[in-house]
C-alpha cells in the first residue's frame, strides 16, 4: 500500500517537472457547461456580472440587477452564485445580498424562484436565471412568498407597498427594519 502511494507521488513529480510547474487541473463537466453557459450570456443592459475572486472561479460569482422600470426601479440588487460541481444536474445556490423589501426575497436574502427550486432542469441556464431574477423586480408575486408581511401588502394595497419599497431603498424603516440605501 505504502510503495502504491510512492508511486503515485514521483508520477505526480514527474508531472511537474515536466510541465514546468504543478499539473494542470482538469475541469470537471459542471465547470465546462458553466463555461459555456458564460460564454453565451446575453444579459439585460440593467445586469452585470463579476468574478470576485478571479476568472479562475467561475463557480462563484456575483451578479449586480438594475430594474429599469417597476416598483424597484433605479435600486440596484447584488445577487452571489455558488455552483455545484454536479451542474447543470443541481441548480446553483443564490442569495441577494442587498438587503430588499420584496415579497420573493426574505431578510436573510433567501430567493423565492422556482426555477431555482422544484422546476429546476438540466436544459436551463445562467442567463434563464437571471432574467428570472429580473422578473421578480419587475413584476413581483404575492403568491408564492418568503416574506410574508410584504406579499400581503403587495396584494391588499399597493401604493403601500410601492411607498415601503421606495422607504427601504432610500434606506430607512419599513416596520421594526432598517434597510440600507441600494439607490
Amino acid at each position: 500500500m505504502i510503495r502504491l502511494f510512492k508511486v503515485k507521488e514521483k508520477q505526480k513529480e514527474l508531472a511537474e517537472n515536466a510541465n514546468g510547474g504543478a499539473p494542470i487541473k482538469k475541469q470537471t463537466a459542471g465547470e465546462l457547461r458553466l463555461h459555456k453557459d458564460i460564454s453565451e450570456l446575453n444579459l439585460p443592459k440593467s445586469c452585470t456580472i463579476t468574478f470576485p475572486n478571479g476568472k479562475d472561479d467561475l463557480m462563484n460569482f456575483e451578479v449586480s440587477i438594475r430594474p429599469d422600470e417597476g416598483y424597484y426601479f433605479g435600486g440596484t440588487f447584488l445577487f452571489s452564485f455558488q455552483v455545484s460541481p454536479i451542474y447543470p444536474h443541481e441548480a446553483p445556490k443564490v442569495k441577494c445580498k442587498t438587503k430588499v423589501y420584496h415579497p420573493n426575497i426574505d431578510l436573510e436574502g433567501n430567493v423565492c424562484l422556482n426555477i431555482l427550486r422544484e422546476d429546476w432542469k438540466p436544459v436551463l441556464n445562467i442567463n434563464t436565471i437571471i432574467y428570472g431574477l429580473y422578473h421578480l423586480f419587475t413584476e413581483p408575486n404575492y403568491e408564492d412568498p418568503l416574506n410574508h408581511d410584504a406579499a400581503a401588502v403587495l396584494r391588499d394595497n399597493p401604493k403601500m407597498f410601492e411607498s415601503n419599497v421606495r422607504r427601504a431603498m432610500s434606506g430607512g424603516y419599513v416596520g421594526q427594519t432598517f434597510f440600507p440605501r441600494c439607490i
